[in-house]
């Protein structure tokens, strides 16, 4: 069993055009790794493919050294691992544990220290999700007053969409903070622009329903319609709700106006962001399939708004070769 693991993986890893040595048995796994940068390398390549026990390993072994540059990122990776709620390895006393102290941490990091300040920007998000909701295996009890806080550092001083899009749920209906409507549709339209699909979808649901916004049925389904394309494995179960409902509502009419509004947007959005593709989290697309009440199937087009993926950098190459210098996937050369 553990040699056909083996040969998988290394098939997997191979086809991603990556090369990570795997020991044929547990006991001389802390041998592989030659440095802590060379563990993170191999969990970072491990982690890409959805090999996680491999990439736990890794950056376990990276996070009980010394190299702090190395350490962070482990840190924030193991974090996302336990966060998974898909995945195997769901922990999330762990996650709010790495998070916090990586917040900590870093809390004097410089916006324009890059790359390391969108890794901070992202824990502090992740963060205010667990201290918003509360989580009792960590005693965290809800404090929404207190997760806004970190929303707000991510949002305004690191500019971070998820917590830009967060806080403006919030701002709607003062939840934690007193309402600023005009703010909260600020940061939903910069979103939407940006082509983030949870904001898209957000959005949508206000105009189908007039809420916030004027009544517009056309917009609603153009905007639903981009973030179902737009949207990663990990946010397509609620963005497919709304756009069932809206789709499955709407007369012939509007989404005849509605493809004209997404062809014209489709050239006027920024390329939509894909952190989740290639990353083995959130990569378990469970999406039932959808009819309208009349048996009408839904047609869900998927990364078609903007050739999706084309050149595009993942969330770990954005991240990690300019941060951790000297750092290459495995088996690239100087």
């Amino acid at each position: 069993m553990a040699g056909l693991r083996l040969i998988v993986t290394a098939a997997a890893l191979a086809a991603a055009g990556m090369t990570v040595a795997i020991a044929p048995d547990a006991a001389l796994a802390r041998d592989k790794f030659a440095s802590p940068k060379a563990a993170l390398d191999q969990g970072l390549a491990a982690y890409k493919v959805g090999y996680l026990p491999g990439a736990i390993e890794a950056f376990e072994f990276v996070r009980d050294r010394n190299d702090l540059t190395a350490k962070f990122y482990a840190e924030f990776y193991l974090a996302r691992i336990y966060a998974d709620n898909s995945g195997p390895h769901t922990d999330h006393a762990k996650a709010y544990n790495l998070l916090q102290r990586i917040v900590e941490e870093n809390a004097e990091t410089d916006p324009d220290d890059l790359p390391r300040a969108p890794v901070v920007a992202k824990a502090l998000t992740s963060l205010a999700g667990y201290v918003k909701r509360g989580l009792p295996e960590a005693h965290v009890t809800p404090n929404p007053a207190q997760a806004a806080e970190f929303l707000r550092s991510a949002a305004s001083t690191f500019d971070e969409p998820d917590a830009q899009f967060e806080l403006a749920k919030m701002l709607l209906i003062g939840d934690g903070v007193p309402p600023d409507e005009p703010l909260a549709l600020h940061y939903l339209s910069k979103l939407v622009q940006d082509s983030h699909p949870g904001a898209q979808a957000f959005l949508a649901d206000l105009h189908w329903h007039g809420k916030f916004v004027p009544r517009d049925q056309n917009r609603a389904l153009g905007l639903i319609e981009m973030a179902v394309e737009n949207a990663p494995m990990s946010e397509r179960l609620w963005i497919d709700e709304i756009y069932q409902n809206i789709y499955c509502g709407a007369p012939a009419a509007v989404r005849t106006k509605a493809k004209d509004l997404v062809a014209n947007w489709r050239k006027m959005f920024a390329r939509p962001k894909q952190e989740d593709a290639q990353m083995g989290l959130g990569g378990r697309d469970m999406a039932p399939v959808r009819t309208c009440r009349n048996g009408e199937p839904l047609n869900l087009q998927r990364g078609v708004a903007h050739g999706q993926n084309a050149g595009q950098k993942t969330e770990i190459e954005a991240f990690v070769p300019q941060a951790a210098k000297g750092l290459r996937p495995a088996g690239t050369s100087k």
